[in-house]
């Protein structure tokens, strides 16, 4: 099969895009990375049978908890080195002629004339520019979630490695411009978190600014939440796919909820003063208007 249009859900860590990309996998005419592709990179063909397996009532009531879709860094980091931690974005020009062939070599052999589209997520880097150089034709959806939301959620999960400093996480060292801006907030790991996320926000944008406006399609989190099956049905004609009684079904059964002003609760009055300083330029761009004017911002004490 030859890949056509592969669909690349795009954006940052803790975005919401997990439960998005679960369930347009519903979509039967998707092909999708399973656990079988974490496990067992270099064996494309037992991905494939496994997520056919899923289009199996039967089976997906008994392993559809264990055969889901994910973001796979062992398969990428397989055709792809240094596909899952660069230190920077990975752009266009870093794709290698070797590459391109190995990482379209991977994926062909999952396709079926069933499920003829290919669909991948991607969070962290959007590396936009990269994978668009490995398929042409690509069409991305990207995820925006609230920044202090997403701040919030990387505070409070084991895996956040922001707490090395940036020294040690996944995004690359600071620029002067933002270890200074770190600085200013007295190396708030707070505010570092919504650094992470105002870093790869902004490299989505460039990334987009190099992108056929066509293949770029930007859906917010609390949207979806609000109206699930209106978002899927503006995203299915972008992606040019059919609608799907299936992909309805299960968004109807899905409990879908917004977490989005939980940050509210978790954090301290000072902490969210933090983010919104830091962050609101980037919130207003994105339609945030919680920061309107005349909203009173808490001073913020610096260096």
């Amino acid at each position: 099969m030859t890949i056509t249009k592969p669909i690349i859900i795009v954006g940052t860590g803790r975005c919401g895009s997990a439960v998005f990309h679960r369930l347009l996998a519903t979509h039967p005419q998707l092909m999708w990375l399973s656990g079988f592709s974490l496990k067992y990179p270099t064996k494309p063909t037992w991905n494939k049978w496994a997520v056919e397996a899923m289009g199996n009532p039967l089976l997906r009531r008994l392993f559809g908890e264990r055969i889901r879709p994910g973001e796979c860094y062992r398969f990428w980091d397989t055709y792809a080195y240094g596909f899952s931690e660069p230190c920077r974005d990975l752009v266009r020009t870093d794709v290698t002629a070797r590459v391109k062939k190995r990482v379209r070599g991977a994926i062909q052999p999952m396709l079926t004339p069933a499920r003829n589209r290919f669909l991948a997520k991607i969070t962290g880097w959007p590396r936009i520019g990269f994978l668009n150089e490995i398929f042409e034709d690509a069409k991305f959806i990207h995820i925006v979630r609230d920044g202090r939301a997403v701040a919030n959620s990387l505070l409070h999960v084991s895996f956040w490695r922001g707490w090395y400093g940036p020294q040690g996480w996944r995004a690359g060292l600071l620029s002067a411009e933002d270890q200074a801006t770190w600085e200013s907030y007295d190396r708030s790991f707070v505010a570092l978190a919504g650094l992470e996320w105002r870093i790869q926000m902004r490299a989505i944008d460039a990334a987009r600014e190099k992108l056929d406006p066509k293949l770029f399609y930007e859906v917010k989190y609390e949207d979806f939440c609000r109206q699930p099956l209106e978002t899927y049905r503006q995203v299915l004609e972008f992606a040019e796919l059919p609608e799907s009684a299936e992909l309805e079904r299960e968004v109807k059964a899905a409990s879908i909820e917004s977490t989005s002003n939980r940050w509210r609760d978790d954090l301290t009055p000072g902490q969210q003063a933090i983010l919104d300083d830091l962050l609101r330029e980037d919130l207003r761009r994105y339609g945030y208007g919680d920061l309107a004017e005349g909203k009173r911002i808490p001073e913020i004490a610096r260096r």
